[in-house]
This record gives C-alpha cells, sequence and structure tokens, in this order.
C-alpha cells in the first residue's frame, strides 16, 4: 500500500463544514440522554460559591463536553476540541471550548467531586434500566475494588506525592496520584464502574475502601442486581473493617491476608492429605485417578482474623500454593502460600478460581490508562478528581454502547469501541432538509454500527439516498 503520486502541495485544504469525524457520537450521546445524563448532571452538580462565576455557569453541558470528548478519545482538556470541528456542532448542541471547560473543572472541590460520583451512579442503575449491562446479576455480581498509581512529573501537580507501585513484579516508589475505584462484574458481564475517587499518591490504598465498598453495594442494588453480591480486593483490604463493612451491607467478601504470625500458624496446621490440586492453565488430568495434575494447589482451614480488633470475623482461610520456581531442582518441594479470608460457600477450588477473577479489574484500568487516564490533565487536584469522574461515566456509556452495537462489541475494549464505532468519518447532508449522514462504503463494522444507530435512534440509516 503506498500513496497515489497525483497528490501535489495545496491538495489538502481544511475547510469543510459538512464533514464529521466522530459520527458514532451520535447514537453514543443519544443513549447518554434517553438514560438521563444531562438531567442528572444538572440537577446535581451546582458550584455555590465559584472563584470565576462565568466558568461555573451552565456545568451539565460543559460536562457533557467532556464525556462526549473522552468516547472519541480526549486524555486531556485541548482534545475535548475535536467535536467542535467540522459538521460537529451541526449535530450537538451546547458544545463548549476547552478554555471554557477547564475554567469549569477547576472550580471543583472534594465536595463537588462527590455530587459528580453521585452522578456517577444513578447514571449507571440508568443504563441499567435501558440496556443489559449485567446479564446474571440475579443470581450472583461481583464488586472488585482496588487502586493504582498515575505518574506525575513536574511540580504544579496539587496531591502529587511518592507511593508504592508494581512494575514487572517489583515494588518502587513514584511520584503521582492514587484513584480508589470499585466495579460490578457479573459470571457473564465484562465491569462497570461504581465509584471513583482520586487520592494523594502516598495514600494508603485501603483508606476510605469501606465507605466505597458499601456505596458499590448500594449502587449494584439500584442496578438491579438481586443476587448474592461478593466483594473482592486484595491484601490492602483484607482487614476487619472492610470485612465488617460487607456484612453490614448485606454481602459477602474474600480477601486477601497478609501473611502474619497467627496466619502462617494457621497455614502451618492444614494436613498434607488436605492439599487438593487445581485446575490452572497447563493442568492436566491423571489419565488413572482423574485428578488435576499441576503445580497449584489448596485448602481450607475455620479461621478467626482480626482477633485483636472490634472487628473478628470466624470465616475459612483458603491457601492456594505453588512450587517456587526459584527452586526448580530441590529434593523437597518448596512452596509460596497464597492465603485469602471468604465467608462463601463454594467448594475450596472453586472459591480460589472465583477470587483470582478478581484481577478482571486490571481490564477497567488498562482501558482508562490507554484512554481519558493517560495523564492527569490539570495541576489542580479538584480538576483531576472530575476528570477521572467523567472518565468513569463514558467507561459506562461505551460499555453500554457496546452492548447495543451487538456480537463481540458487548466485551471489546473502549479503543476497540473507539475506533469501530465512535470514530468513523461521516459527511453530512440535508437532501429535502432532512439530515443524513452518508458514511464510508465497505466499513467493516457497519453491521454493529447501524445496529447500535437502529437501538438508539429508532430507524437504521437509509444506505441509498434519492436527491
Amino acid at each position: 500500500m503506498q500513496v497515489s503520486h497525483n497528490f501535489m502541495a495545496a491538495s489538502a485544504v481544511f475547510d469543510d463544514e459538512h464533514l464529521v469525524s466522530c459520527a458514532g457520537l451520535v447514537p453514543v450521546m443519544t443513549l447518554a440522554t434517553q438514560t438521563g445524563l444531562p438531567v442528572l448532571l444538572a440537577e446535581k452538580v451546582h458550584i455555590a460559591e465559584p472563584r470565576i462565576k462565568s466558568g461555573s455557569a451552565n456545568p451539565a453541558p460543559k460536562l457533557t463536553t467532556v464525556i462526549a470528548g473522552m468516547c472519541a478519545g480526549a486524555d486531556c482538556i485541548d482534545d475535548v476540541d475535536v467535536v467542535r470541528s467540522g459538521g460537529m456542532t451541526t449535530l450537538f448542541e451546547g458544545v463548549y471550548a476547552p478554555s471554557t471547560i477547564g475554567t469549569l473543572l477547576r472550580e471543583f472541590t472534594f465536595g463537588h467531586a462527590r455530587q459528580l460520583e453521585s452522578v456517577l451512579r444513578q447514571h449507571l442503575a440508568g443504563l441499567c434500566e435501558r440496556v443489559p449491562l449485567l446479564p446474571g446479576a440475579k443470581q450472583r455480581a461481583f464488586v472488585d475494588i482496588d487502586s493504582l498509581l498515575r505518574p506525575v512529573y513536574g511540580h504544579a501537580k496539587q496531591g502529587a506525592s511518592y507511593g508504592h507501585t508494581k512494575i514487572a513484579g517489583r515494588q518502587i516508589l513514584r511520584k503521582g496520584l492514587s484513584p480508589l475505584i470499585t466495579t460490578i462484574s457479573t459470571e457473564h458481564a465484562a465491569p462497570v464502574i461504581t465509584g471513583a475517587r482520586l487520592r494523594a499518591g502516598k495514600t494508603n490504598s485501603g483508606k476510605g475502601a469501606a465507605r466505597m465498598i458499601a456505596q458499590a453495594v448500594a449502587t449494584a442494588r439500584a442496578a438491579g442486581v438481586s443476587g448474592q453480591i461478593l466483594v473482592r480486593g486484595d491484601s490492602a483490604y483484607g482487614n476487619g473493617v472492610v470485612a465488617a463493612a460487607c456484612r453490614r451491607a448485606g454481602a459477602r467478601f474474600s480477601l486477601v491476608l497478609t501473611k502474619n504470625r497467627t496466619v502462617a500458624t494457621a497455614i502451618n496446621s492444614i494436613g498434607d492429605d488436605a492439599w487438593i490440586p487445581v485446575k490452572y492453565p497447563g493442568a492436566v488430568r491423571d489419565p488413572d485417578t482423574g485428578a488435576w495434575i499441576s503445580d497449584a494447589e489448596v485448602a481450607e482451614i475455620s479461621y478467626t482474623a482480626f482477633g485483636s480488633t472490634p472487628h473478628a470475623v470466624t470465616a475459612r482461610l483458603i491457601v492456594r500454593r505453588v512450587k517456587d520456581a526459584r527452586y526448580p531442582d530441590a529434593l523437597f518441594p518448596v512452596w509460596r502460600y497464597h492465603p485469602f479470608f471468604t465467608d462463601t460457600d463454594e467448594t475450596t477450588a472453586a472459591a480460589d478460581i472465583t477470587h483470582r477473577r478478581h484481577a478482571i479489574i486490571e481490564t477497567v484500568f488498562a482501558d482508562l490508562i490507554d484512554g481519558p487516564l493517560a495523564h492527569m490533565p490539570s495541576g489542580h487536584f479538584g480538576a483531576n478528581s472530575a476528570w477521572i469522574l467523567c472518565a468513569a461515566i463514558t467507561h459506562n456509556l461505551l460499555r453500554a454502547a457496546g452492548i447495543l452495537a451487538g456480537g463481540a462489541h458487548a466485551v471489546a475494549r473502549a479503543a476497540t469501541l473507539r475506533r469501530r464505532i465512535v470514530n468513523i468519518p461521516a459527511r453530512l447532508a440535508r437532501p429535502q432538509r432532512r439530515p443524513i449522514l452518508h458514511l464510508p462504503a465497505h466499513w467493516p463494522w457497519a453491521q454493529a454500527w447501524t445496529t447500535l444507530w437502529h437501538n438508539t435512534i429508532g430507524d437504521s440509516p437509509p444506505t441509498t439516498v434519492t436527491t
């Protein structure tokens, strides 16, 4: 494939007022309107005492502009200007300039971010009413909680500080900001975000976790989850406060425990005949016994955790052990132990596999990092808090749009949805004063785009137009 030699220097001119670069925003933002996003923003986000009065006016359309820009791939405030190019201003009303949006975001404080977080939770419930976003929620759903450290550079970022993060399996200190995020998923549904809260980089990973878990469980119930809810978290959340919050909310827990002296004693008390192999990648069945042959084994024991706190709980301590790869030629196996604490009623092997699927939250982090959270766009902590919450709303909106598009798009990554569904060029025409979007012929994902259009706007766009 090579460029034609017919082009000259004057062959490229930015002068067409009818071209649309992101035609997929039409059905996506229609879905946002149908699920009440503009109304929620108008009702809940209110800046009573702004520093700049004009900048804080009309927050709803400004925040909607941010979300539309993020759907198209914006990862900084200036990128939002993509929704004002060509014929985009003809397709959409209330589109604001990046400078105006930046002024609004800098007005945000902790309280304003909580207002926007309320919008996130209620809009998720609206999406679930409009779209089958969480199939299987009548049986069981999973609430996962985790944090990540987004690196920042320079001295102008409020709240930036050095925190621990893991890169290539090693713990390092890195300067950044640390969002805490909760998600909901089911056996058959990709995760959606229920809460996001920005914190300083040095903040302990578990700070504020109990409150966010309670809000996530309430959001799950409001979104139609009627089955059992299982809260999963790593060792940062394996404490009595989190376990007590799960039980108060009517949810079960599966939390990693830090290997202290009492946990080690409990592990050592497990008999050798209690360990059973589990089916992991690479495992094979023994042709004689039918058992799985792998390097991983699991066992459980009753255990009372957090005994020195007011939140003592007696439940199941499930331990997974794997052979230590550092000692492949040892005379006797050298094991590495990974304990977690749960009150579920699954079998030992099933509970272990269910807990390990907590890693699904990392796919949400990957989506955010590959999109709106590529970096923190502002030097103001409040602006970055609002930016992260808009990114969470965008993630849920794109997830719902993917389900309406059908097929593999129901579980596709946000970058795939942007490439196939949102960022599709079109030409806006008005034959007989009827607006028509002319899309590229032979678009590989035309069927999915047309399905999304039909499921949001109602009538599929005509393939040919008689003029």
